[in-house]
């Protein structure tokens, strides 16, 4: 529902303004109806939108597991401050730490045949160079086959290296992922901040994060150095809001204190209800985000808060007091009394198109007219 913004108008001279019960006696003559009179007059006034929202970190990081398993120590509580690189708990490695031997095994083992497949390589060739050298000085002594079989000895002992090398370079890729793996059963905290959230408990099993993101969260660290609130805005107030607009937040933990804030993003795209329906007449609202100011240390996240952001404001400005504000149809413009003030009546053609905003004032010849007046800050 739209969120509709009251403003007070100017006056262009000092008139005597009556109330809008004035309306009231001038359909029932016949009794009479008590009203307040008031002067235009310099007032200080301030445009407005006011939405709810609830207060956030703007930055909080949600922790998850890169790997399964059993949580086998928990270092932290909720509430705690922590600090970056800080321990905060365990998963149970038993099954990292055999994958890590089993790897450092195919590692030595690998090793071990590229070690084999160069000797026997080395071998290979020292054997083509001495059956080469004394094919040269006695040729009769060495056959052609003979030679070819030593360089088809040498290049099956080459393959079998470069096969052996590969393998180790394999199964070192593989040692280097079960190491990490291991690494990652220790979790601590990436940033400094306070545990905001903690939902797993020592002894539960933690699930791979890639899953499930909200099942895998084991806690979320915020910064609550720097709070902000995100409102929600209805469409038709929010072309009215700029970045940079100030505002006041009144947060429902704080009853008795206000906050200041100023506006540092205003989103692009409409944030939808999820219980919405897709008909057009449905309510569209943006999210507004405003940075909060001198919070309290006792500030949590998810608290409630209201925000009153200033849009425009003016100082010693002729206005007149919103409940002077009433509206009449278009048709009793044109019908009866069509002298409105200083103002126009509206043309035939326009009856019944929309209600028109105005003020009842009272002429030099104490006769009680309508004038339509434009609202807004001018």
């Amino acid at each position: 529902m739209s969120k509709r913004v009251k403003f007070s108008v100017f006056g262009g001279v000092i008139l005597v303004l009556v109330a809008v019960g004035a309306l009231t006696a001038m359909k029932r003559r016949d009794k009479a109806v008590d009203v307040r009179i008031e002067q235009v007059q310099a007032r200080d006034l301030v445009a407005s939108v006011t939405a709810s929202g609830q207060v956030r970190p703007q930055t909080k990081v949600d922790l998850s597991s890169d790997i399964s398993g059993k949580i086998v120590k928990l270092s932290v509580k909720e509430g705690q401050m922590v600090t970056k690189g800080q321990f905060l708990l365990q998963i149970d490695a038993q099954q990292a730490e055999a994958n890590v031997q089993r790897m450092q095994a195919v590692v030595a083992s690998s090793r071990a045949q590229m070690a084999q497949t160069s000797a026997n390589l080395s071998q290979a060739q020292k054997s083509l160079d001495r059956t080469s050298a004394i094919k040269k000085t006695n040729p009769q002594l060495i056959s052609d086959e003979q030679m070819e079989q030593l360089r088809t000895t040498v290049d099956v002992n080459k393959a079998m290296y470069e096969s052996a090398r590969h393998s180790v370079d394999q199964s070192s890729a593989s040692l280097r992922d079960a190491q990490s793996a291991l690494g990652k059963t220790s979790i601590y905290a990436p940033m400094s901040g306070r545990v905001t959230r903690l939902v797993v408990e020592n002894g539960e099993t933690a699930i791979q994060g890639t899953m499930n993101k909200d099942a895998a969260t084991l806690l979320t660290i915020a910064d609550m150095s720097v709070l902000e609130t995100k409102v929600k805005v209805d469409e038709t107030d929010v072309a009215r809001i700029a970045l940079g607009d100030s505002a006041v937040i009144q947060i429902d933990a704080f009853p008795d204190t206000t906050f200041v804030g100023r506006v540092t993003k205003i989103s692009n795209s409409a944030v939808k209800s999820a219980t919405a329906s897709s008909s057009s007449d449905q309510a569209v609202d943006y999210e507004v985000t405003i940075q909060l100011v001198n919070t309290p240390a006792e500030t949590r996240p998810d608290f409630s808060a209201t925000a009153k952001i200033i849009t425009d404001s003016r100082k010693r400005a002729l206005s007149i007091p919103i409940i002077a504000l009433t509206v009449r149809e278009n048709e009793a413009l044109t019908k009866g009394d069509t002298s409105v003030g200083l103002g126009k009546a509206r043309p035939k053609k326009e009856v019944g198109k929309k209600d028109v905003e105005g003020v009842f004032v009272v002429g030099k010849d104490n006769k009680v007219t309508f004038r339509p007046v434009k609202v807004g800050i001018a």
